[in-house]
């Protein structure tokens, strides 16, 4: 992005009154604003494709505007390239605790924008596809020599094992980045906000990266299953699981490897690799252990 990120949002034509951009902060992929024009707030988020990242701002739009159509999102206002508004949520963030505490309307949500987004998906849209991301990530460390190349053989054969647990996939469009921060309860619903990586995938790497970036127990892992398929979960699904949970945060490993020499953003990537990769191999352990049972 270049120029003064505040100029270019001031100068957007969509505003009926001076408005002054407001920083948000927390962000890990986009920079993001606050606006408020005419006493309505919006939030600006700006950033540009990241290829290496598969991230494309056209596919973002194409979600945003399928997950508004489906409810589970707010309303999209405008778009450009490297810019999009989108109505501001007046409401309360999730942390990782609020997740837990209100996983059957967040399980909920997840089975409707699974069904819903993907019914309103209109025009050229990504595949998200797990195993092709962790390969490409792979190959894109390798290439660049990166710090920890020593390890990547050892990754890739885990990640080549993962596919193999995981099985057969579901097609469904995926949100693939499900972080307490994009979730926002309004005190009558909570919204799922933040499209960027959104993609065709199983729908099991949505709900093992839920479990994994929420700290999810055996217990509420079983609920998140009985909820979304309408069953009691047996053990092949719970193996299963498992190994999504594991490919979501090797995934998320991966890219924060990536990130600390792709990304401009003001962001401690090594302390979160490390933070990532310690709780991916909590994980690995226990999806061995679940396939020696």
């Amino acid at each position: 992005m270049s120029g003064d990120p505040f100029d270019r949002i001031r100068a957007l034509t969509i505003w009926r009154s001076k408005v002054e951009p407001q920083p948000l902060t927390g962000g890990i992929t986009n920079r993001n604003f606050v606006v408020e024009d005419s006493g309505k707030k919006f939030v600006v988020r700006m950033g540009e494709d990241i290829p290496v990242h598969n991230v494309m701002r056209f596919n973002e739009r194409a979600a945003a505007m399928a997950a508004e159509a489906a409810g589970v999102s707010p309303a999209l206002r405008h778009f450009e390239p490297g810019l999009i508004v989108i109505d501001h949520i007046d409401g309360r963030t999730f942390g990782e605790a609020d997740v837990r505490a209100e996983l059957p309307r967040v399980a909920e949500l997840i089975r409707t924008a699974h069904r819903e987004v993907t019914r309103h998906l209109r025009g050229p849209a990504l595949a998200f596809w797990t195993f092709h991301i962790l390969r490409n990530y792979v190959a894109t460390l390798r290439d660049h020599g990166h710090r920890l190349a020593g390890d990547l053989p050892r990754l890739e054969n885990i990640s080549e094992r993962i596919q193999r647990l995981a099985g057969p996939a579901e097609i469904v469009f995926a949100h693939n980045d499900l972080l307490p921060g994009n979730f926002i309860d309004d005190g009558r619903k909570i919204w799922l906000i933040d499209w960027d990586y959104a993609g065709f995938n199983d729908p099991l790497f949505d709900l093992g990266g839920l479990a994994s970036n929420n700290g999810f127990d055996a217990g509420e892992r079983d609920a998140l299953l009985a909820i979304y398929y309408g069953r009691e979960p047996d053990d092949a699904l719970r193996l299963r699981l498992q190994a999504m949970l594991v490919a979501s945060l090797l995934r998320e490993s991966l890219w924060s490897m990536v990130s600390e020499a792709h990304s401009s953003l003001d962001f401690d990537y090594r302390a979160y690799t490390a933070e990532n990769l310690g709780r991916f191999e909590r994980a690995l352990a226990d999806l061995d252990d679940m396939d020696r049972a």
